[in-house]
């Protein structure tokens, strides 16, 4: 007999086609009266299923008091809130571990492409303004000072890539890592005023919101670079278009946005911003050992055994 499932909101395909045909699937996302849905899911529902980014908080989990699993797609989980899921006992999982190595190789493109203006130069060969010209020239990656604010699991992965361009490595977090040989700053200030170019790397939350703050991009200045593949919160993100475009800032490499998928017309007629569709992880292999990961937990809690990602 098969398990019933609440699915706040769709997943990543072949995920989502194993669970619906292994699970009694119920979506509250396509539910006219959420209610209504919610009252009569209440009895049957003891997992949901979820992505980090949808919205589940107490409106949700009281209306579904039998509910124990919370199993999140995603190593983020900005949009659960974990402390009414705690209140209620309610176990949460999410897929970490996986998504770092292709996140980190997204930052390291997202590098390239502003500092060697590479959107523009691919513009520049289309356009046919090569025969009139030779482009103008460009910063460099190799040996430049790079500042990772957030070193954790993909910033160390960004890092290791980062000594294959022999760049000078510095980093901010909440306290220093003694498993690591680079420059601790204490201060997301003091990193942006010491490195040529910083990759942001935080969570989302509370915590981190605006973190990259006027100061700490004004002390980035015109010569420096913003790489943003976190979250769109941890950026002020009208401050930098200003910045951006008065020259106060050289460059940014965005993956995140303030209201994706809506990104600001001032941010797209920028010719020194570079934009990704918050695609960081958005690899075939990535999604695919996602899915496997929270299909797993899923299974797990029906044969009550030992959820293997709890967060």
């Amino acid at each position: 007999m098969k398990h019933d499932l609440l699915l706040i909101g769709p997943l990543h395909a072949p995920t989502l086609k194993y669970l619906e045909e292994n699970y009694n699937t119920y979506r509250y996302d396509q539910a006219g009266d959420k209610d209504a849905f919610l009252a009569a899911m209440a009895p049957r529902i003891t997992a949901i299923a979820t992505q980090g980014d949808y919205r589940v908080g107490e409106d949700i989990l009281g209306g579904l008091p039998r509910a124990k699993l919370l199993a999140s797609f995603g190593a983020g989980y900005d949009g659960i809130d974990t402390e009414a899921a705690a209140r209620r006992g309610v176990a949460v999982t999410n897929t970490p571990d996986i998504l770092s190595d292709c996140v980190a190789d997204t930052v390291f493109a997202l590098i390239l492409a502003v500092v060697r203006r590479v959107v523009i130069y691919d513009r520049y060969v289309r356009e046919g303004r090569w025969e009139s010209g030779p482009a103008p020239l460009t910063g460099k990656v190799w040996g430049e000072k790079l500042g990772i604010l957030g070193l954790g699991r993909i910033g160390l992965e960004i890092a290791e890539r980062a000594k294959g361009f022999r760049m000078d490595i510095a980093y901010h977090n909440r306290r220093p890592r003694p498993d690591v040989p680079y420059t601790y700053y204490a201060s997301p200030v003091e990193l942006a005023r010491n490195v040529a170019i910083l990759v942001v790397m935080t969570p989302g939350g509370d915590d981190t919101r605006e973190i990259v703050n006027r100061g700490v991009i004004d002390a980035l200045g015109p010569n420096g670079y913003l790489i943003n593949a976190s979250r769109g919160s941890t950026v002020d993100e009208a401050y930098l278009i200003e910045a951006l475009r008065d020259k106060r800032l050289a460059g940014a490499g965005l993956d995140a946005y303030l209201d994706s998928p809506r990104v600001p017309k001032e941010l797209i007629a920028l010719d020194n911003a570079v934009l990704l569709p918050h695609v960081g992880s958005a690899t075939k292999h990535t999604r695919d050992a996602m899915g496997r990961v929270l299909i797993e937990n899923i299974a797990a809690f029906f044969a009550n055994k030992p959820l293997p990602t709890p967060i």
